[in-house]
């Protein structure tokens, strides 16, 4: 399973890269495989702030949909606008083009709660 080392992620199998005090946020390979393929990412939460755990979105799959939560607060920045018209992006490429929401960094501390890819690995059995 890939984990890339240089994300952090949530016990909820959502990934954060971090950009200066932006984080990009999407759903782990993991996720995306139990999930099966992803037909609508539905986010309604851009120019809102969340909080750490509040649900941001859900994406939908071809038999259930399933919550996004937020691993840290801050403000929905945008939304990854490709997933429009091509949400299997999530399935494809979770840690890359199929990035979810950009998120402003509120709380940075918050990234300390966070799992490290060797951690998250253990979690999920990978």
């Amino acid at each position: 399973m890939n984990l890339p080392a240089s994300l952090k992620y949530s016990k909820e199998h959502e990934w954060v890269r971090v950009e200066g005090d932006v984080a990009y946020i999407g759903i782990t390979e993991h996720a995306q495989k139990e999930l099966g393929d992803i037909v609508y990412v539905d986010i309604d939460t851009v120019d809102k702030e969340v909080s750490q755990n509040d649900v941001f979105g859900t994406v939908e799959a071809v038999k259930t949909v399933s919550d996004l939560f937020s691993p840290l607060s801050g403000t929905v920045l945008e939304v990854n606008n490709k997933l429009d018209g091509s949400p299997e992006l999530v399935n494809s490429d979770p840690y890359g083009d199929g990035w979810i929401i950009k998120l402003s960094i509120s709380d940075a501390s918050e990234l300390d709660s966070l799992l490290t890819s060797e951690t998250y690995g253990e979690l999920v059995g990978a």
